[in-house]
């Protein structure tokens, strides 16, 4: 076996997800890790191969083209594949593009988008109208009248209008699905929807001031979707989330290429890159992210998943929250580079919202123009990053930390740490083990009713102008802190 500093084992060509043994007890690495044997991928034969009929230049199809939707060809194919199969869609005649309203994924089944093709999503919000019984019509790609409130208890919400909008790909009840591929998906949030003067993006920041619900599609979505895999796909322009699991045992995301917006300078708000809420066993791996809001953002109920060897661009970071109420447990992130995102390692909630969030390891970590490489708040105001003073919410759903281990994380530019807990009844505990962010000064250090312990690989975070309680390493003199220092040498690349 040959092993890479990660504390993964490469073995004829396969990366195995195993268990760091570095520092801490088997045990506890253990647990916080997807407990699968997660290996890359495999793209299945192909049931049928759909022949591209529209041709885009310039990643853009013509107006003249906006009519002529694939939905229903696609559709036919998805629906009669047999499972461990893949609905292939593929160039022909110098054809590369596909145009569709909502997908639905059936058991067993992997969509294939070859390389050089790119499929479309409608932008015609009719397309994508909840038709279920006691829907109200119309409501797709518009804004709500009325605003909720700035601040609302958790899980409970104000009740949303009955309809909507469906996804761009569902899957919902079925298992094993596939999204594979070379090719692209490309949700054009940035295109001004047919009979509106706005974009899908326009309209999520128009409805941003008075903080006014809005109708939006997402990318893909699943529920109880028990083994879906993304592999190799690359994700364009979402106009909302781009990927959101629930109540599934068993996601991959490896090798994904997801870019939102593809133009730089536009504004693409609430642009979540990945997002698993109520699941279990989850890995994503070999992946580079660059959107427009959390790059992963770990919703409430999620427990027992890897982050590994990924590279994050614009967006804010890696991060938990803010729903944490059923909490969030047992995470491992190994190997992650973060260039110019606006938070590093991010835990967000607030008395609103909040639980245990606990069993939470990251290490091996590369920052450069982080504004905050750490922030560990149960502060949030729905803003891009968190401030460092309690803004005195009330509510029954606290946020608690404990058991965060950030270790062998640089920084090479300096930028602010917060680390804070709610009150001394639910203080924070981590501990830090050769952590540095460059240049960083007392002054950018912040937190309250936090308790760290410093690992023997130590750090340069200056905690004595807070009141953040420094526990030592129980020895001064443990082995595990000789060794090479951590380096980010070659760590930054353009993203692919």
């Amino acid at each position: 076996m040959i092993w890479n500093r990660f504390g993964v084992c490469v073995e004829d060509g396969r990366w195995l997800i195993v268990i760091t043994l570095l520092l801490f007890p088997i045990a506890r690495m253990v647990r916080a890790q997807d407990t699968r044997q997660v290996t890359e991928p495999k793209i299945p034969a192909s049931c049928t191969q759909l022949p591209a009929q529209l041709r885009a230049v310039g990643d853009k199809l013509a107006e003249a083209d906006e009519s002529k939707l694939d939905t229903a060809r696609i559709q036919s194919a998805l629906d009669k594949c047999k499972p461990g199969m893949a609905v292939e869609l593929k160039p022909a005649d110098g054809n590369n593009a596909f145009l569709s309203g909502p997908l639905e994924m059936r058991t067993g089944v992997t969509l294939l988008i070859d390389e050089g093709v790119t499929l479309f999503g409608s932008r015609d919000p009719a397309a994508y109208e909840v038709k279920t019984e006691g829907a109200t019509p119309g409501l797709c790609g518009t804004i709500a009248m009325g605003a909720p409130p700035a601040v609302f208890p958790a899980p409970q919400r104000p009740a949303p209008a009955r309809g909507g909008c469906r996804p761009f790909i569902s899957i919902n009840d079925a298992k094993d699905v596939g999204i594979m591929g070379d090719g692209v998906i490309d949700g054009r949030g940035y295109a001004k929807l047919l009979g509106k003067d706005y974009s899908w993006w326009e309209m999520a920041r128009k409805a941003e001031p008075k903080n006014e619900r809005y109708f939006t599609t997402r990318m893909i979505v699943a529920s109880h979707a028990d083994g879906l895999v993304l592999y190799r796909i690359t994700l364009h322009n979402s106009t909302n989330f781009h990927v959101s699991v629930n109540q599934t045992n068993g996601f991959t995301a490896w090798g994904v290429h997801l870019l939102t917006p593809t133009t730089k300078g536009m504004d693409a708000r609430n642009t979540d890159g990945i997002d698993p809420g109520s699941s279990t066993n989850v890995t994503v791996a070999h992946s580079w992210i660059d959107n427009g809001d959390d790059n992963i953002a770990v919703k409430t109920g999620t427990t027992h998943m890897s982050v590994l060897d990924n590279h994050f661009y614009s967006g804010h970071g890696m991060s938990i929250g803010s729903e944490t109420y059923s909490g969030d447990s047992y995470l491992l992130v190994d190997g992650l580079t973060e260039d110019n995102t606006t938070s590093g390692i991010r835990i967000k909630s607030n008395v609103t919202r909040g639980g245990p969030v606990h069993d939470l390891t990251y290490q091996n970590i590369c920052m450069r123009g982080v504004k905050n490489p750490i922030a560990i708040s149960p502060y949030y105001t729905n803003q891009t990053t968190e401030g460092y003073e309690d803004p005195k919410y009330t509510g029954d759903r606290i946020p608690d930390y404990k058991a965060i281990t950030i270790r062998n994380v640089l920084d090479t530019t300096p930028g602010d740490v917060l680390i804070a807990g709610l009150n001394d009844e639910h203080r924070t505990e981590v501990t830090l083990d050769g952590v540095r962010v460059n240049g960083i000064t007392p002054q950018q250090v912040h937190g309250h009713f936090a308790t760290v312990t410093v690992g023997p690989l130590g750090t340069n975070l200056d905690f004595s102008a807070t009141d953040i309680k420094v526990v030592p390493w129980k020895s001064a003199s443990d082995p595990a802190a000789k060794g090479a220092a951590f380096t980010c040498e070659g760590k930054f690349v353009p993203m692919q």
